[in-house]
């Protein structure tokens, strides 16, 4: 009678060996937040593909160029997925966030995050289509500036897309509603030319591959 060979399983990763994985693998775990009185709290994820979390280096970049304009600021995350941008911008020093998402299920996962985090009372979830708002803008705060993130899917931006006239539209409409000290962030992808945006002039670009955050309003050196 043949013997079979016990089946020896591969070792479980060692933390060394996980902190070495590829960047690729934030998409697929739950974002934390980098800075600010909530540091390294973890955010509600559901892994099911419907959300692209902004690359950690790339939200790190984002707030350093931000600086202290965060502080006392209304955020306004519009795509909000899990709502890193949001959250983060209440852990450091946003008085208030509003985080829009479609995706009812996900927007579930924000209120508790919102709850777990203890920011309920900062941070208002809206469920809806944010594209939407460029026809017409409901009801927001206009006494303190915004910060406003947008990061939509990608393709949103392709020529041809038939989203991406409502997302220029929605880009203008709140540049032009947006209070005096407002900061507007686009996250698009590389191949985005920055000429398509509303107003071009008005936009800096800083390229952080693979994503090129598009800033309207002063930046920190």
């Amino acid at each position: 009678m043949a013997r079979h060979r016990p089946v020896r399983r591969p070792p479980a990763p060692s933390s060394a060996a996980a902190s070495q994985r590829p960047a690729g693998d934030e998409a697929a775990s739950a974002p934390r937040i980098i800075g600010g009185d909530l540091r390294g709290r973890r955010l509600e994820f559901l892994p099911h593909g419907r959300t692209r979390p902004m690359k950690d280096r790339v939200r790190e970049s984002l707030f350093d160029l931000l600086g202290t304009d965060v502080r006392g600021a209304v955020a306004l995350d519009l795509f909000a997925g899990t709502g890193a941008l949001g959250f983060e911008a209440v852990s450091r020093g946003a008085v208030r966030a509003i985080l829009v998402e479609r995706h009812f299920p996900t927007a579930d996962a924000l209120r508790r995050s919102a709850r777990g985090l203890g920011v309920e009372d900062r941070v208002e979830v809206r469920s809806g289509d944010v594209l939407l708002w460029a026809r017409r803008l409901p009801d927001l705060p206009r006494d303190l500036p915004w910060i406003v993130f947008i990061s939509p899917p990608w393709e949103f931006f392709a020529a041809g897309h038939e989203r991406r006239p409502e997302l220029l539209a929605l880009i203008a409409a709140l540049r032009g509603a947006a209070p005096p000290g407002s900061r507007i962030v686009v996250e698009a992808d590389m191949s985005f030319a920055a000429a398509d945006l509303p107003d071009p002039a008005a936009w800096e670009a800083r390229p952080i591959p693979p994503a090129c955050l598009h800033f309207a309003g002063s930046l920190v050196s």
